[in-house]
């Protein structure tokens, strides 16, 4: 499974704002299932674009840290780019569509 920019972008961006995210509070920030998001996490730890620290004085054991690398940084710029050029061409499309509908059904398009 290949992670889409959207997921990527996303995922980069909650890590950013709260690194000390667990995985579970970021599935469930991010709506997906907790396998999917360590999958995610393993993805972004491989490629170099997120890094992690493991608090052993952490009373659970299990506190860990994500913190965005300087190349991670640089894919979430790249990624957030993509991504509002393909939310513009999204929203222009559905402008169309709009404009279309208020035609076919008289409306003033004015208003």
């Amino acid at each position: 499974m290949a992670l889409d920019e959207e997921t990527r972008y996303r995922l980069l961006k909650a890590l950013e704002g709260n690194p000390e995210l667990t995985q579970r509070q970021l599935a469930s920030e991010l709506g997906m299932s907790l396998g999917k998001a360590n999958y995610c996490l393993r993805a972004l730890i491989d490629r170099g674009w997120v890094k992690f620290a493991n608090f052993r004085e952490s009373p659970d054991k299990r506190g860990y840290m994500y913190f965005l690398t300087p190349q991670g940084f640089s894919e979430k710029a790249r990624v957030a780019r993509t991504f509002l050029q393909k939310k513009r061409s999204e929203y222009e499309a559905l402008e169309r569509q709009i404009e279309a509908l208020r035609k076919e059904v008289g409306e003033d398009c004015g208003s």
